[in-house]
């Protein structure tokens, strides 16, 4: 049974994504059974196998997953909880995506080459019957939890904020933030859009969340806090690009230099150096500065 104060009673699932703390799902205790909110990727399937397992249910327990967008750390894994029968709640522009994964799959493996497959697993196509997609402002009721799904781009055009309660599921477009530090933002390509990202930043403070649940990680209760860190860094590490490039700088000049400058971001706030390879994990910073350098080229 789902509480007013929700904090409490979502349970975070440590998919330990080669280290404890960096990427997860999130089970919600319902009237009519559990739900997931993000499933990880598929290569860690027996992992979230065992974190539900260890809260007492199994996998064919689950007939409803919230994803907040279709990147293979977060829905990665949707395919197999399909084969057991689960609904799979979705942006309506990822829908196609999860139909017919190729295009997915092979954008996918021109990033990550021969370690696609270690890092990542299968995708496999989910019946079009069992994807739900979800407009912006609907709700969908489950047993007595209701998910609101804020409709928030800025990190990819499919991405949705669910909303439970007085509690924000955030995916990526809330920033990546291991244990108490900084907030970073995710910054791929192809969809990084900072105009909408701000936007997206000001829906989600509007919904006034007593906490938060980012996929990389956990639970937070300092939801403005977090919010006004968000949105430094996203302007800090965006004009920090731009300026580079301005400079002549190129992509294999950058993403050293990012790596530098973000390293250094990060230790300046005390984090330890195996906190910034976490954060590494979560958000590799080759990936932010190819959606960075994108979004500069297509603005210009």
């Amino acid at each position: 049974m789902v509480p007013t104060d929700t904090c409490g009673a979502v349970s975070v699932l440590d998919l330990r994504f080669q280290a404890d703390g960096t990427v997860g799902a999130f089970l919600v205790r319902t009237r009519v059974g559990p739900v997931l909110v993000e499933t990880g990727p598929e290569s860690l399937f027996g992992n979230l196998r065992s974190a539900v397992e260890a809260q007492g249910f199994s996998l064919e327990d689950v007939r409803h997953v919230f994803v907040t967008h279709i990147h293979l750390d977060h829905a990665g894994a949707a395919w197999r909880l399909a084969r057991h029968g689960a609904r799979i709640h979705v942006h309506p522009a990822g829908v196609p995506h999860m139909v017919d994964p190729a295009k997915l799959v092979a954008s996918a493996r021109r990033i990550y080459g021969e370690a696609m497959d270690r890092l990542w697993g299968r995708l496999e196509p989910i019946p079009q019957e069992l994807l739900v997609p979800v407009a912006d402002g609907e709700t969908v009721q489950v047993g007595d939890a209701a998910f609101q799904a804020i409709h928030t781009p800025g990190h990819a055009i499919h991405h949705i904020t669910w909303r439970l309660e007085d509690g924000l599921f955030t995916g990526d477009v809330g920033g990546i933030r291991i244990g108490d530090g900084p907030v970073i933002p995710p910054l791929p390509p192809p969809d990084i859009d900072l105009e909408a990202w701000a936007a997206s930043i000001g829906r989600m403070r509007a919904a006034r969340p007593a906490c938060l649940y980012p996929t990389h990680f956990g639970i937070k209760r300092d939801p403005q806090a977090h919010f006004e860190s968000l949105e430094a860094n996203l302007h800090r590490l965006a004009a920090w690009v731009k300026d580079r490039m301005a400079g002549g700088a190129d992509e294999a000049a950058l993403i050293p230099a990012f790596q530098d400058h973000l390293n250094g971001l990060l230790a300046a706030e005390g984090l330890s150096e195996e906190a910034i390879q976490d954060y590494e994990i979560a958000d590799p910073a080759f990936m932010s500065v190819q959606g960075l350098m994108r979004y500069w080229r297509k603005r210009a």
